[in-house]
């Protein structure tokens, strides 16, 4: 397997860039006073997030996936990300496994 230059760079310069935000973002929150409004918009970035990556399942598989996106995008409203993801993946294990 040979390794081109630019793919090299190219991970780089992806690994520098998710650094720099990861660390950009803990060094300027130290100086953002965190009131309701705020601390409610950030509350709402996993959920949000947690959406954007399976709404592609959601759309472009069959019925088991869509359901089980349904149900992990109901499931994260009341419960934590990780059992959220926990929910979807047993709904579309078991809706497989039921043929559908």
């Amino acid at each position: 397997m040979t390794l081109d230059l630019n793919t090299l760079l190219a991970i780089f310069a992806m690994a520098a860039a998710t650094i720099f935000t990861r660390v950009g973002g803990l060094v300027l929150i130290r100086y953002v006073e965190i009131d309701e409004r705020r601390r409610t918009a950030i509350e709402a970035i996993p959920p949000a997030v947690l959406m954007a990556v399976i709404a592609p399942t959601a759309f472009a598989t069959g019925w088991a996936e869509t359901l089980a996106c349904a149900a992990t995008a109901i499931a994260s409203h009341r419960l934590s990300m990780l059992a959220s993801v926990v929910v979807g993946v047993a709904t579309v294990a078991l809706l497989r496994a039921a043929g559908l």
